[in-house]
């Protein structure tokens, strides 16, 4: 089988979506099946450029088109990748801002309409519109209207055979427009590679890539200590990848309740994956809802590590009710350490097997 993915950028470490794109393209063609990428609107080069991409060693054939080209010229070289490629299913991996700088592609449609060939489509929804959120601005709830009028659109123009997306609370909003979908999880990006060293006489909390604002962080910490007071056990945090502007603020609260840390900041796979594996709990703060659409959690779920999601309060318009078995959702003055039941592992074989099986239908 020719599979041809479609995304925005494809920049290696630089696009979680084309970092997504190019591990599914790898397992695919280790799978014996062909696969490549076109990343419509590159952020990352000034021209067009073909090259191939090594992805835990297994190259793939990247075609990369720059922001900057006309989408006259942007088709041309996309249909010719077509023409030359005959895939038998394209994936769109749908961002509205990867095609877009403000979110708004609302040439996108059209564009994928003209495409010509003998392929079926199948879209993957990463995200969907702004603004679902109860307290979204009304300038973001502008904003997702004509997302979704896009995404509307979108639908009609190609007619996907296949549709899919990460998020169980984006399967209910795409069926509200009319759009049934199949709930393919998502894998982390890290591969693991690591093995377990244990220390029981540590509990390491482990606080990967980018904190979220207003997470109640020193609630949590205040109610920790309080849990931590008849335990034999020290604690430790532990700060890996580009956390961002807030881990100052962090720290400022570790410093004051003195709770020892570690600042290891980017670092390669392999340590990322031997941080995961050894940590007793991983932080998220993405809010708890929308958990399995993070990269983050989805890491920390390939390495077994059991996840405490410290977030904002976060209200969807119809304030549906959403539940993960494997993620201990942090509350105020309740706090609960007993391990998840039940462990997700959503391993990339596994996403792949998903998603093969789901297009043979």
């Amino acid at each position: 089988m020719k599979i041809l993915f479609i995304c925005g950028s494809a920049e290696p470490g630089n696009d979680g979506v084309g970092d997504y794109s190019r591990r599914m393209c790898g397992e695919f063609i280790r799978s014996g099946h062909q696969a490549q990428i076109v990343s419509l609107c590159d952020l990352y080069l000034n021209s067009c450029f073909n090259e191939k991409q090594l992805i835990e060693d297994t190259e793939v054939l990247v075609h990369r088109i720059p922001l900057s080209t006309t989408n006259l010229q942007r088709f041309i070289w996309t249909q010719n990748i077509i023409n030359i490629f005959k895939p038998d299913w394209i994936s769109l991996q749908f961002v509205p801002y990867s095609f877009h700088p403000k979110g708004l592609p609302f040439w996108l449609p059209k564009f994928l309409k003209k495409l010509k060939g003998s392929h079926q489509w199948q879209i993957m929804f990463h995200e969907l519109w702004i603004g679902i959120e109860r307290e979204a601005t009304f300038k973001n709830k502008c904003v997702g209207f004509l997302q979704k009028r896009i995404i509307c659109r979108l639908k009609k123009s190609i007619n996907p055979n296949v549709v899919h997306t990460q998020a169980k609370i984006y399967q209910y909003y795409l069926s509200k427009i009319a759009i049934k979908s199949n709930y393919l999880p998502l894998f982390g990006n890290i591969a693991v590679t690591a093995s377990k060293k244990n220390n029981s006489e540590l509990i390491t909390f482990v606080v990967f890539a980018t904190i979220h604002n207003k997470a109640p962080f020193e609630k949590f910490i205040i109610d920790l200590k309080k849990e931590m007071e008849n335990a034999n056990k020290s604690l430790k945090f532990v700060f890996i990848g580009r956390n961002g502007d807030l881990l100052d603020s962090w720290i400022s609260i570790l410093d004051h309740y003195r709770i020892e840390y570690e600042l290891l900041g980017p670092s390669s796979e392999e340590t990322i994956s031997q941080v995961l594996i050894d940590g007793s709990y991983g932080i998220s703060t993405t809010p708890y809802k929308i958990s399995d659409k993070s990269g983050v959690v989805a890491a920390m779920r390939n390495h077994q590590l059991p996840i405490i999601s410290i977030a904002k309060p976060w209200i969807d318009m119809d304030d549906i009710t959403i539940k993960f078995d494997d993620i201990i959702q942090y509350k105020k003055e309740n706090l609960i350490f007993n391990l998840p039941s039940k462990m997700e592992n959503n391993s990339l074989i596994s996403v792949c097997n998903l998603f093969l099986n789901s297009i043979h239908l």
